[in-house]
Formats: C-alpha cells, structure tokens, sequence
C-alpha cells in the first residue's frame, strides 16, 4: 500500500518514529501527481520545487511533540491568497495575480509545519455545483473520469479521493465541500460560521462563505479543522468562543444521542430512489448504535434554494465589483477611455456563470425591487434559521443526503443552470443558518459513492464528529476509485 493511502495519524506517526522522511513523503506526493493528474486535472498550480525546499527542512525533526500535520502534504484551493504564489480563484481576470500575504488559514497550517503542494481548480470564483465554469479547464471524478467531480472545491475533492495528498482546504459557500465530497467519495466538513477566519479567502458571498477541510477518515478531518480554527482579529466575523479538542470527541459511543430525519429532505424533487435507499442504510446504522431517530419537519426548506440565489448573487455582485483591471489582476487592452477599459476588461475577464450570477445579484439590489427580492429573502433566510433552531431545541444531529444523486456525467447539466442549482437542495440551508455539517461516504450506487449529511447545532463540531466517526467505524466504507 502506497504511504499516501494511509491516515494522518499513520503518516504522523512513521514521521515520528523516523519511518519516513517529509522530503520522501512530499516525493511520492508530487509522483502520484505526476501519474495521475493529466486524467483528474485537479490542479491549477504544483509548486513542487518550493515543497521539496520546504520538505527537506522539516526532515530534521526538531525536539519535543511534532504537530500531527508535521510533514504532510496539503493542497490549498485556488480562492485563498498564498504569499507569492500565484492565486487565480479559476478566473482570466486573476490569472496574473500573485498576493503578497497569506490567509490565515493557510498560515495556520503553516504553524502545524504541513507541505503546500499546490492550488486546486475550483468553479470559477466557487461559483458552480460541477466545476465546470473553472476559467481554464474541468476537473474529472476520480470515480468514472468522464463524470464531474462536484463544485465549487472539485479540485480538493478529486486530490483527496485520487490519494494525491493525504488532505485539502476546500470553501463552502452553498455546498461547495459537502457536495463535491460526496461525489468523490471523501470526508467533507463545513464548519459553523466564524469558527474558521475567512481573512485571506477571496469573498464570493461574505455571509455564506466558510473553508473547511477534505480527508480520507473522519479522524483526519478533526486533526484538520483543529489546525484551522480559533479567533482572528483580521476578520469582524471571525467568533472568539473557547475551541474543544475535536479528536476526544471521536469516542465512537452514541448511545442515547438523538438524531433528526426531516421529511422534507426525502421528498425532494429530483431525488434519486437508490441513494435515499442508502441514506436510510446508514440511519439503520446509527440506530443500530444506540441512536434515538425520529422523524420531524423544516417547513422553509423548500425556499432556500430560491433564497439563496438571491442573496449570494447580491453578494457577489458587490464583492467582484473590485475586478474592474485597476486595482487586481488583468487589465484588458486597447480601451479607449476609462469606462470602455471597466467594460472590456470584466466582459473579456468573467466566464458566463459569474456574469449571470452579478446580473442576478445587481438585480435583486436594484432600487424598486430591494423589498420583493432582497429584503424578502432575507426575511426568509430567518425563517430557515428557526426551523433549525427549533429541531435542535430537541436533537443532538440532523442527518440528510448530501446530494439529491451521484454525480451526473459531464456536459450534461450544463446548459440547465436551474436543474444545476437543485444539486445544492440539501447543503444550502445549512449556509443560510450559518450551522455546521459534514458529508461522509455511505455508499455506492451504480458503483458511484453517496454522501450521508450529519448537520450540527452552531459550534457543536464536536457532537458532529463524534456522529461521523462512530458511522464511520460502524458502516466500514473501505471502496476506493482505480486510477
């Protein structure tokens, strides 16, 4: 079995024990790269040269306790600025963009000592469910290459899944980690909003957008998210509350815990029959493990697609007005005045879904329809809030689908941005309550993978985990992608 196979721990502790060097670690990283990356295209940018400096600096172990991340390989997605490293979000309008600092994120992990081996694609800008709106090229499923590997953080899901790297950071805007998890058969985690800093990502829609990790195991993405969280004073949203040790959570007991099932999540339009079935499998899971499951209602579910694609829209409309060729990025040339560069540069700069959704967004803003469309959804997102609010006075967890299917083949939705949406039906009311949830591998259909969505109460990360975990150990999920 190739070291990368194994968990973080396993690797940490070779590393430890001297087993393994990070120089021979990062090595068989940037080989598998190599092998497999013409077929999964799951990065933008290796930067194996400055992984192999920084390796080889860290084969030195220093004295003491090394941080479990010491050595390890990582992939970062390419919306999270990375000091001299060039950082494109997926767009034409960043394809020359090199930030001068990184997001705090990234550094956090830096001061676990890990080895940043490159930028993964994403939809451009997270804007997409299938990752095929990046600006240069589509990442491939793992699973069955001519199928998407989900969106927007497809890149870090496919990384992950083809055993390139033993970890990645992915962001969750509507969806964009749990989703594309799910379709390639990897831990997806998107954390409760502000326990993660989001200085450093670039801004799609600020109230929404959160970065999580992708791993192998449920273990490994607590030894993750422990990394990345905690306060920071660069960011106004960022949450100063006291930080759990996630990995004492993961004591695989559950008994008398109460779990959620709402109905409205399994009469969903679209849905697939075989993957409900499997959900329902591994309810029958933790039930099996001493799980009270009962089943209730999110009455406002059935709005939160629409409400979504109003507020993210209108968000995103405001944060890329930024990208106008003079303050980032590309300027287009041979304008003739000021205005006509603004216009050329964002017509030439933008792929079509991030033009649409600035349409949708300006809008739903615009003076005479702020109240029906903005105000409206707002008021809508609180209703969605306390439909949660309401369950989790009685539950410890809510379990769902992650995804209405497995993931569809290339091309096939793409021209159908509204059934493209509805993949998201089951992860988007959770960014709208700013709570948290994980996708963990449930599954196969058609020799496809499902994802079982746990959905945590704000800042219980550790009650999630502690749920993923003991599945995870019951369930035994052990199927792997051929590459």
């Amino acid at each position: 079995m190739s070291i990368l196979e194994s968990s973080i721990r396993e690797i940490h502790t070779k590393i430890r024990d001297k087993e393994i060097k990070p120089s021979e670690l990062t090595e068989a990283a940037l080989k598998r790269i190599s092998e497999t990356d013409e077929r999964v295209k799951a990065y933008l940018l290796v930067v194996g040269e400055q992984a192999m400096e920084e390796a080889k600096k860290l084969d030195q172990l220093p004295e003491g306790e090394l941080p479990l991340l010491y050595g390890i390989p990582g992939a970062i997605k390419d919306n999270m600025v990375t000091r001299g490293i060039r950082t494109t979000c997926a767009s034409k309008i960043l394809s020359n963009y090199i930030p001068p600092y990184n997001a705090t994120a990234v550094n956090k992990l830096q001061d676990n000592r890990f080895v940043l081996i490159g930028k993964t694609n994403m939809d451009e800008f997270a804007m997409g469910s299938s990752n095929e709106n990046s600006g240069f090229f589509s990442t491939k499923n793992p699973w069955d290459l001519e199928r998407v590997p989900g969106g927007s953080s497809g890149g870090s899901a496919a990384t992950v899944a083809a055993k390139q790297v033993p970890f990645s950071l992915g962001s969750d805007t509507g969806g964009s980690i749990r989703q594309p998890a799910a379709y390639c058969g990897v831990v997806g985690l998107k954390p409760t909003y502000g326990l993660v800093s989001r200085f450093g990502l670039v801004a799609f829609a600020s109230s929404l957008d959160q970065i999580g990790p992708f791993t192998r195991t449920v273990e490994d993405c607590a030894i993750v998210l422990q990394a990345i969280v905690g306060h920071d004073p660069n960011d106004s949203t960022s949450a100063n509350v006291e930080i759990p040790d996630y990995l004492s959570a993961l004591t695989g007991d559950i008994k008398g815990l109460k779990v959620a099932i709402p109905k409205e999540y399994f009469h969903a339009e679209g849905a697939d029959p075989e993957v409900l079935e499997q959900v329902r499998n591994a309810i029958r899971v933790l039930e099996g493990l001493g799980a009270t499951v009962d089943e209730v209602s999110l009455p406002h579910t059935k709005y939160a697609v629409a409400t979504y694609y109003l507020l993210a829209p209108a968000e995103a409309s405001s944060n890329l007005a930024r990208y106008d060729g003079v303050r980032y990025g590309v300027r287009a040339e041979g304008a003739m005045n000021l205005v006509d560069m603004y216009k050329k540069t964002r017509s030439e700069g933008f792929g079509p879904e991030v033009k649409r959704r600035i349409m949708l967004g300006t809008y739903a803003l615009s003076s005479g329809y702020y109240d029906a469309y903005y105000l409206r959804a707002q008021k809508t997102r609180t209703l969605i809030k306390q439909d949660f609010d309401r369950v989790f006075a009685d539950y410890d967890v809510i379990v769902s689908p992650t995804a209405p299917t497995v993931a569809f083949k290339s091309g096939e939705k793409i021209d159908d941005p509204l059934t493209m949406y509805l993949n998201d039906i089951y992860t988007i009311p959770v960014n709208l309550a700013g709570i948290p949830a994980i996708s963990v591998p449930c599954g196969l259909v058609n020799g496809l993978p499902v994802g079982l969505q746990i959905i945590g109460k704000a800042f219980d990360e550790a009650t999630m985990l502690r749920v993923a975990h003991a599945y995870e150990q019951a369930a035994g999920f052990s199927a792997q992608p051929q590459l």
